[in-house]
């Protein structure tokens, strides 16, 4: 007889402690697996600390494989479930697609960063849920720093230094807190002019900063913000957002490039498309975390609205501390279902208190309901943070103490560009690549990148020939292959800044295609600027509308705009009985790459008049946020 398989969606927080319980629990008596798009676990509430260099990115990252043991890791995202085939169908990171088959599913797929339609936001500000937008942040405020200390002009320097926060929840506090101190120990190595140093904003609709903890704690927060030169508007939030600055609800215009969104989070779009009954954009479950009428469908975490039973007519709110009780319980429960283990019981919950860490040896916390201030809160806090950490306790201790003793090292590092952390992502914790087709639009006007922003693509003309024949190597800017030239992370074009004269142009060889060059090779038909199709991004509810669909439906399928992704590989299903097929086919319409034909004619003394100018060097652009009502999530 086959052991059931228990499908796990998502590796935050609920979806982590879910599958280190079940792993526990079943003891070999069943399959685990677990889908998420990374192949680690993410601390969250020390983010701040990696954005403001204290922490270094791997040390808040912790291994799947490496602490779930008994646990089969599949990296890919869920694109569409069906609930009558009990199927998940997901996509991996190179474009593959996949299904996986489940006796018990458990969807822990966590959040989104919340938008509100307020203008230029979704294409000048950008979130704070995942590691590639806390680097890009610490990059970005770098830059901005060490740009505003070579600038001639006073108003240029005082934008430049003049960082917004929009949401003075806990994510947005901590930001504003460490940002503070960053930057203020990083214009001490870099002076600006006379009278001049950074400017860190924090504003909220809120009454007050911290409004989800005690007014005593919430006070001591805004207390240490304000001594430290934090300047904090409560009930105050932005109008609209430009390139250059935004405009604030109370007609107050701030210059700045800066822009960070930390207003709440929203449930994962996923559950949506399930056709079940929701509150406010969460899974109803019953006590249990199951979904009522479907014995073999779990809920958790920030998509699952989970019955307070010690408030009664409320949910627990979208918390990790709620979040990490909640995969023990439901794990529990699955367990139970299966016969193999635990004991069926209902989430009730007890408050233990909450702890906000404001940079150096401040923080606020309430441990067990006592309110603490000061280098205690500090201790508190971050022995709170190392006991709740699964992995890596040890060199997180050691970084706090190199950061006691040792200055920070400020220096940009730019692996991620503006444009890779758009704002209207649904995958936060994914950074945008070239090779995805969401790519191609990603600078365009619209795109998290801001108008005009665009990344040069590999030259038509004068450039090397894409491979897409099977057996070789793969297509430059294709999954798997060569970063395309002139891309981030990429040689540079030729015929652009930095990089190699393009052939054809003074001083470089001749245009293959031109007098005296080789014959130009056609690229096959490529889809996007970059020629390359990918894993498919789920975008927000702002960014597009959701056709409604019926229930069980894959969102692949209730998207008819999507435009057919050719084939970037092996296809992958499995069946109940574990076997696969694969095989490689080549897009519709593509034709194979052929040479064109004649010999080579004489070379000319001057550049062939159709040849394309050198594309602009464009620099990742500025970080810019908003804020807007009351918070209705912060993990």
């Amino acid at each position: 007889m086959s052991r059931p398989r228990i499908v796990i969606v998502g590796a935050g927080f609920a979806g982590y402690r879910t599958a280190r319980t079940l792993s526990r629990l079943t003891r070999h008596q069943a399959d685990i697996v677990l889908l998420n798009p990374t192949d680690y676990f993410l601390y969250l509430p020390l983010l701040p600390q990696v954005a403001a260099g204290i922490l270094e990115p791997r040390r808040v990252s912790v291994s799947l494989s490496g602490t779930l043991p008994r646990v089969r890791l599949v990296l890919g995202e869920a694109d569409g479930i069906d609930l009558d085939g009990r199927t998940v169908h997901y996509t991996d990171p190179e474009g593959g697609e996949g299904t996986l088959r489940y006796d018990r599913l458990v969807l822990a797929a966590g959040s989104v960063n919340k938008l509100l339609p307020i203008p230029g936001v979704a294409e000048h500000a950008h979130g704070f849920r995942g590691l590639p937008e806390a680097l890009y942040l610490r990059d970005h405020v770098t830059r901005q720093v060490e740009l505003a200390a070579a600038a001639d002009d006073r108003a240029e320097c005082a934008a430049r230094c003049t960082f917004v926060v929009v949401g003075a929840g806990y994510t947005g506090t901590e930001v504003a807190a460490h940002g503070q101190m960053y930057t203020d120990a990083q214009v001490r190595r870099h002076p600006m002019r006379t009278g001049m140093r950074p400017r860190w904003m924090l504003l909220d609709v809120a009454e007050r900063v911290l409004p989800e903890m005690d007014e005593r704690l919430s006070r001591t927060a805004e207390r240490v913000l304000r001594q430290r030169g934090v300047d904090v508007r409560m009930g105050t939030s932005v109008k609209e957002a430009t390139h250059d600055g935004v405009l604030l609800t109370d007609g107050t215009t701030v210059d700045t490039r800066t822009l960070v969104w930390c207003v709440g989070v929203r449930p994962d779009p996923l559950v949506e498309s399930l056709g079940l009954p929701m509150e406010r954009g969460r899974l109803l479950v019953d006590p249990h975390l199951q979904v009522p009428g479907r014995p073999e469908l779990f809920a958790c975490g920030d998509v699952a609205a989970v019955p307070d039973l010690t408030k009664p007519g409320q949910y627990t709110p979208m918390t990790a501390q709620h979040a990490w009780r909640h995969g023990k319980v439901c794990a529990e429960n699955v367990a139970a279902s299966l016969g193999i283990g635990g004991q069926r019981r209902a989430y009730r919950h007890r408050d233990m208190g909450f702890v906000v860490d404001l940079g150096g040896a401040k923080a606020a916390a309430n441990p067990l309901g006592v309110p603490m201030s000061g280098p205690a809160a500090g201790a508190v806090t971050r022995g709170y943070h190392l006991a709740a950490m699964p992995g890596n306790r040890v060199r997180v201790a050691a970084d706090w103490l190199l950061d006691a003793v040792l200055p920070r090292q400020a220096v940009q590092l730019g692996l991620v560009r503006s444009w890779s952390v758009p704002l209207e992502s649904a995958s936060p914790e994914v950074a945008r690549v070239p090779g995805r087709p969401d790519a191609g639009s990603a600078g365009s006007a619209g795109s998290a990148g801001g108008p005009g922003r665009t990344e040069p693509a590999e030259r038509r003309q004068g450039g090397e020939p894409a491979k897409a024949r099977p057996g070789e190597e793969p297509a430059k800017s294709q999954p798997g292959g060569e970063s395309a030239k002139g891309q981030p992370g990429g040689e540079p074009a030729k015929g652009q800044p930095g990089g190699e004269p393009a052939k054809g142009q003074p001083g470089g060889d001749p245009a293959k295609a031109q007098p005296g060059g080789e014959p130009a090779r056609k690229h096959p038909g490529r889809p996007g600027a970059d020629g390359a199709s990918g894993k498919r991004h789920r975008t927000s509810e702002s960014a597009r509308p959701r056709p409604a669909h019926a229930p069980g439906t894959s969102r692949k399928a209730a998207e008819p705009s999507a435009a057919p992704k050719p084939s970037t590989g092996a296809r992958r299903s499995e069946a109940p009985g574990g076997t696969r097929s694969s095989g490689r086919t080549r897009s519709p319409g593509a034709p194979a790459p052929t040479r064109s034909a004649g010999p080579p004619a004489d070379p000319g003394p001057e550049p062939p008049p159709n040849q394309p100018p050198p594309g602009p060097d464009i620099a990742p652009g500025p970080v810019k946020r908003t804020d807007g009502p009351a918070v209705e999530g912060d993990s």
